[in-house]
């Protein structure tokens, strides 16, 4: 990576084909005539508004002191790693205080938001919902939370999540060392994809849109048996898991994908950041959101998806002000 992107060119050229397609479009008014610049650092000019604009402009790299090439070289590491990368580390690795790299992680979480759904889930979906936050046994005795045990979130924060099943198709092909033997195989014709919200609470009303806004009415879905998820059974195919009676399965359906995912996202939370905030909890669910639905992508095509939403600043202000955080609250 460090190679591919050596000069500023190079770095430059990547996030003006991602964002243009090479029709640069001026970002004020939309004009598509502008001139380029002659000079050190390439600039571009708007026949219409006459306001000049860089490549970065309106993007998490406008106005840093970081080079690009170690931008680049950052997100690479972020998206490929299984467990992504602690603030502390990245500081280490690329030599800058832990506030900067902490700094730069959530602007890359911020850029690999994923937009809507064009196309809501279908087929097989399940749902579950998980609680981010420390157990009680490990707590000091002046600092433990009581009637904390099971849904409670007192001292948690619930995130709710929507799996898609991948949906595949069994061929019979020839063995490729045996003669005149076939084989059967599974092909992948379409991939998991998983959604994630961190919610306040997980009451009907407000589990209840989240899922319709996500999910095709007549869908088959498998849940366990919380008692809020008996709301389905009018509008979806609901199938219930009773997890109590170490059932794990109903009718050949189960929500082991969603809880497969719930243990790679906690995995991540203790083994890599260790403390996660109810602040900023929702970014960290975006990072694993986009890392979990490009698992199938070849490195080179999920560094390149990640600059799909690169028309996204995020600045240091906005990032820590409180106000934000409280209609951040009320919004979920």
């Amino acid at each position: 990576m460090s190679e591919y992107f050596s000069n500023n060119e190079k770095c430059v050229e990547f996030p003006k084909d991602i964002r243009w397609g090479g029709n640069v479009t001026c970002i004020y008014c939309n004009c598509l005539k502008v001139y380029t610049l002659n000079g050190k650092n390439k600039r571009f000019k708007c026949a219409d508004c006459k306001k000049q604009f860089s490549v970065i402009k309106g993007t998490i790299f406008e106005n840093s002191p970081i080079p690009l090439s170690t931008w680049f070289c950052v997100i690479y590491s972020v998206i490929t790693k299984t467990k992504s990368i602690s603030s502390v580390q990245l500081a280490s690795d690329i030599e800058v205080t832990q506030s900067t790299a902490w700094f730069m992680l959530h602007g890359i979480r911020y850029m690999l938001m994923e937009n809507a759904i064009k196309n809501k889930l279908n087929a097989v979906v399940q749902c579950d919902e998980t609680y981010v936050g420390g157990k009680n046994k490990n707590r000091h005795w002046n600092k433990k939370v009581f009637n904390s045990q099971g849904r409670s979130f007192k001292d948690k924060t619930p995130v709710f999540g929507i799996y898609q099943q991948a949906e595949y198709d069994i061929i019979e092909r020839p063995h490729k060392l045996i003669p005149n033997k076939t084989v059967r195989e599974k092909v992948i014709t379409q991939h998991p994809i998983l959604i994630c919200k961190v919610v306040p609470d997980t009451k009907a009303k407000t589990l209840k849109p989240l899922i319709f806004r996500t999910v095709e009415i007549e869908s088959t879905i498998v849940t366990d048996e919380y008692k809020v998820y008996r709301m389905l059974d009018d509008w979806y195919d609901h199938k219930s898991v009773n997890h109590k009676q170490h059932r794990h399965a109903t009718d050949g359906d189960s929500s082991n994908g969603v809880e497969n995912a719930w243990s790679q996202f906690k995995r991540t939370i203790f083994g890599t950041f260790h403390n996660v905030s109810r602040k900023y909890l929702e970014r960290y669910t975006n990072e694993f959101q986009f890392g979990f639905n490009g698992r199938h992508l070849k490195k080179g095509e999920l560094f390149k998806s990640a600059f799909e939403n690169v028309n996204r600043r995020l600045t240091l202000k906005e990032l820590i002000n409180k106000g934000n955080y409280e209609e951040f609250k009320i919004a979920c």
